[in-house]
């Protein structure tokens, strides 16, 4: 066994509250608590890893060895030695970095002048001033602006627009500056598609582009947190000598170059969620592996403007930025919510991650939003603060949003203010209507989409592949296995010199669908829920907790250090005067008997006044269980004190709320105690809420190490509740062992699909394979439950540092796992102490999990990119269990649509050839040009030259 892991701040921490237990416990019992204390300074474990580990039974090798170390290093520390003789490695050095980092401003940059921008000579033109003021005006009614760091607006200098456009698009616009003559503008506006010249638009546009710019720069000067601008005109379709689609100067694409050449950035993520592709960002950059452009947009097969291959999913990028760019193409109108968050965590979010940009810019369209007559699809405006929240703990907090289409008012400002609200870090409001399944649509394109990036991505593992030869086979699995296709339907280039239209361009939709429309989108503002509790976090934690410890074995892991610590980093990090301190209760019989048998209650009150002797025997008759003459006290305080959490956050006194108590809960059975935990705090939490409160979908997320035998057992034909589980299992071999925990393992009864188990096979999981389980399985299946409460089962033995664990898990992992989590629910999540038994992990973690509550930043977790190494043992085994885990839990969650197998891919080839061969007789071809319509040419990347002639026709909607 490795030696233990040991901080100097730890070991300082311990020798100073050692002393201060010593002197608060009485005589009798001050030695055993105040060696257990000691012993916390070492990566103690859970001794319920393996069977035994009090009374009678005998304790594992590794249980032994842990206690060994123990007890030197407690010799150690009465000789002033331990600091000198043990190796100080600062495994927690971001989570100590994370005691400086609060909560930073949000900027928001705009100028009251963009309202100027308008089209003289069509007055119906949808890109019209209203989409500016209407959204400033929401943003003032819901109190935004005034919280934001106000940022003054700026023009562009010449020289950062010719960083990416010509010296001849530049001056072409600016000789339009102040030019009264109509007839001439709209003359010069023929020549480009979708676009109209007012005399502001070159000062605007400078106004715009540099009004960006100066918001990234001041997140990476560090001035705010995050930011947003909005701004007019929009950008994302300016070309380095074109002017497209109501865009002349690229906004974000001059941030990104600018981010790269005067703060020498190397990551950067583009996210371009506008419904139309931003062609003209994805030319500049296409080369460029310093920056990963994402692009989701309508395409049906090339029908949709801008009507551009280069806008299908096989254009990954060349050269060096091969692999860096990434479109999904949306063939079919009407996509929604259920569609939009499906990408952002099957394929967005782990590349995201995997890259670890150092800046995240949003090229923010809405008219994907309901309303819109341009993209005709039903994304709700409430859906726009989920897609951003995975997002806003990574790359160190520094996302900007940049305002580009939308033209539909009342979803365009809707959208944008709710944007805003969540950067300000206001919980995201629950969904009023359920998530729809993926598109089949959807399906094929994400699928696509996998397929191509795989080779360059380890993220993009996780389905399993196939041959060729396979799609010839009969079987029923046939079904399962994705076939790629590509297909035209765009039909030939437009003439060169053609002229555009520059009146009448305006998208229409039927009268009735757009009363429709308004009528749904007043509902949903109507129902959505925004009003939060002024207080972020309540806090539940008392000291009485600490009179249940071990009397026979001081070394034994569950001690009372574990909870008294953790107070004291919160202390330390002053976190505690940012919560409410909420005041400790005992759960009542009755409230304890919603989840355990009164037998059981019994029993554990019974305890009092018993021997040191019959205490032993009694916990001896238990698997990994000890009792002492207060556990009946204490057991009854951790469980009302999360009760008091609930009814803080249920009756809107508060957001959320951290629970450190003990002894934990999660294992124990409804009728008797098992591996530490006495009474079951968070599934007594739980049946409370729906009792109390009639709540209908509560979540248990449960990511201590050991399965949680106990709460599954409880819930398991409860369809009120989801209870999701991820562990170490080893094929049951690891505690609490047996077949409860795998993920075959699905409830019972009317219950039968509410239990969802993540078995780790292998140790060593860390951040990555974590992150993984919570986007491919946790937040999918979760979304579609739509939970009005989060309860945390928060074990922290899967920290790193933790040696019977065997895993990874870094406290700002934790922090990011809680935020996503922090999602659902309206932000309502409480997050419950189990296990973890190396205090300095849990301290650790604990902490990141409450600054992440509190709204402050959390280092980003570090993915080491695949490239750097190759794929760990640990990661292998990962993919192989959370494949088997997609398989089980799809027939019970509409939401897992992409298990499928994808034809096998070979690094550096583009192999759709095969199977678009042996395919072409499935392809519905409907197009001018049949060889185009199957692919053409599939191992052809698009020109990425930034000089040709954008090839889009006309933006009229017939």
């Amino acid at each position: 066994m490795s030696s233990p892991i040991v901080t100097r701040r730890g070991a300082q921490q311990a020798k100073i509250q050692t002393r201060a237990m010593v002197k608060s416990m009485s005589a009798s019992t001050s030695a055993s608590a105040a060696t257990a204390a000691n012993a916390a300074t070492g990566p103690n474990a859970h001794a319920s890893a393996v069977a035994g580990s009090c009374g009678t039974r005998k304790s594992s090798p590794a249980l032994q060895e842990a206690k060994r170390r123990a007890r030197n290093m407690l010799k150690m520390q009465s000789n002033g030695l331990a600091t000198q003789l043990e190796p100080v490695i600062d495994i927690f050095q971001n989570a100590v970095n994370a005691k400086s980092m609060h909560r930073g401003a949000t900027a928001l940059i705009y100028d009251e002048s963009m309202s100027e921008h308008c089209c003289l000579w069509d007055r119906t033109h949808q890109e019209r001033p209203e989409r500016f003021t209407r959204t400033m005006e929401r943003c003032r009614e819901l109190n935004l602006v005034e919280r934001c760091l106000q940022l003054k607006s700026r023009l562009a200098t010449k020289n950062e627009i010719l960083k990416l456009h010509s010296m001849e698009h530049y001056e072409r616009l600016e000789r339009t500056s102040g030019v009264l003559n109509e007839e001439a503008m709209e003359e010069l506006s023929s020549h480009y598609d979708a676009i109209y010249i007012h005399p502001s638009t070159f000062k605007l546009s400078l106004l715009a582009s540099g009004s960006t710019i100066e918001l990234v720069d001041q997140l990476l000067l560090g001035k705010a947190q995050n930011g947003m601008a909005i701004i007019r005109p929009p950008g994302h379709h300016a070309m380095k000598a074109e002017f497209n689609g109501y865009c002349y100067f690229n906004n974000v694409a001059l941030a990104a170059q600018h981010a790269l050449d005067a703060h020498q950035l190397q990551r950067i993520l583009i996210i371009d969620y506008d419904v139309h592709h931003g062609q003209g960002t994805q030319r500049f950059f296409y080369n460029d592996s310093r920056v990963l452009y994402f692009s989701i947009h309508r395409y049906e097969h090339g029908s949709f403007w801008p009507n551009l291959q280069e806008s299908d999913y096989h254009a990954i990028g060349s050269g060096s930025g091969t692999g860096y760019n990434f479109n999904v193409p949306l063939n079919a109108k009407g996509m929604g919510n259920g569609d939009y968050l499906a990408i952002f965590q099957q394929l967005l979010l782990p590349v995201a991650m995997e890259y670890q940009p150092e800046l995240i810019i949003v090229s923010a369209g809405y008219d994907a939003a309901l309303g819109c007559p341009e993209g005709e699809m039903e994304v709700t405006p409430a859906c726009y603060p989920h897609l951003l929240n995975p997002l806003l703990h990574l790359a160190n907090c520094r996302v900007a949003v940049v305002l580009e289409g939308g033209y539909c008012v009342e979803s365009l400002s809707e959208g944008a203010a709710l944007t805003l609200r969540a950067l300000l870090g206001d919980p995201c409001p629950p969904l009023v209507e359920r998530l729809k399944v993926p598109s089949i649509e959807l399906r094929e394109s994400l699928l696509n989409c996998i397929y191509v990036h795989r080779p360059y991505w380890r993220c993009l593992q996780l389905q399993q592949t196939y041959a060729a030869t396979e799609l010839q086979s009969d079987s029923a699995t046939a079904a399962q296995l994705h076939v790629v296709k590509r297909i035209w339907l765009g039909g030939p280039p437009p003439e060169p010199d053609q002229l555009y239209p520059t009146r009448g361009t305006s998208a229409q939709l039927a009268e009735e669908v757009v009363a429709s429309n308004a009528l749904r989108l007043s509902v949903l503002r109507a129902e959505t829920q925004l009003a939060v509790p002024a207080i972020r976090v309540c806090y539940a934690y008392d000291a009485q907790m600490l009179q249940h410890f071990n009397l026979h074995d001081a070394t034994h892991p569950e001690q009372p250090m574990r909870i008294r610590q953790i107070h004291q980093m919160h202390e330390d990090y002053q976190l505690l005067g940012r919560m409410h301190q909420l005041t400790a209760r005992a759960a009542t019989t009755d409230e304890v008997c919603l989840a355990h048998t009164r037998a059981h209650v019994n029993s554990v009150r019974r305890l009092l006044g018993r021997s040191v002797e019959e205490l032993q025997q009694m916990g001896a008759g238990y698997n990994s269980v000890y009792l002492h003459p207060r556990t009946f006290e204490c057991a009854t305080l951790a469980s009302g004190s999360v009760l008091q959490a609930v009814d803080s956050v249920l009756r809107g006194q508060s957001r959320s709320g951290i629970c450190n108590v003990r002894p934990p809960g999660h294992h124990a059975e409804p009728d008797q105690p098992h591996g530490f935990c006495i009474f079951n705090n968070v599934a007594i939490a739980a049946q409370y809420a729906i009792r109390e409160y009639g709540l209908e979908r509560i979540l248990i997320v449960d990511w201590d190490v050991h399965h949680g035998n106990g709460t599954q057992h409880i819930f398991e034909a409860n369809p009120k509740v989801l209870y999701t589980s991820i562990h170490r299992y080893e094929h049951g071999a690891f505690f609490p062992k047996g077949p409860a925990g795998n993920y075959d393992m699905v409830g019972k009864n009317a219950g039968r699909g509410f239990n969802v188990n993540i078995p780790w096979n292998k140790k060593g999981m860390g951040d990555l394979e974590y992150a993984l389980a919570f986007q491919q399985l946790i937040l999918p299946i979760a979304y579609e439950f739509n939970p009005q409460l989060v309860l945390v089962s928060a074990g922290f033995d899967a920290a790193i540092g933790d040696p019977l664990g065997g895993c990874k898990v870094t406290p700002e992992g934790y922090g990011l796992f809680t935020h996503w989590l922090s999602a659902l629910a309206g932000g309502r999540i409480i997050v419950c102490l189990e296990g973890g038994y190396n205090v300095n992990s849990i301290s650790y973690a604990m902490t990141m999990c409450t600054k992440t509550l509190l709204g402050d930043p959390v280092p980003t977790p570090q993915f080491i990119p695949s490239a750097q190494r190759t794929a760990t043992v640990a990661f292998q085994s990962c993919v192989e269990t959370l494949q088997l885990c997609v398989e089980q839990q799809r027939q019970h969650w509409k939401s897992l649509v992409f298990g499928c197998k994808l034809p096998q891919c070979v690094m550096g080839e583009n192999n759709n050839e095969d199977f678009l061969a042996a395919t072409m007789g499935q392809l519905n071809i409907s197009n001018d040009n049949a060889l185009d319509a199957a692919g053409g040419d599939v191992n052809q990347q698009p020109d990425p030259g930034q000089d040709r002639p954008s090839g889009s026709k006309p933006k009229v909607k017939q």
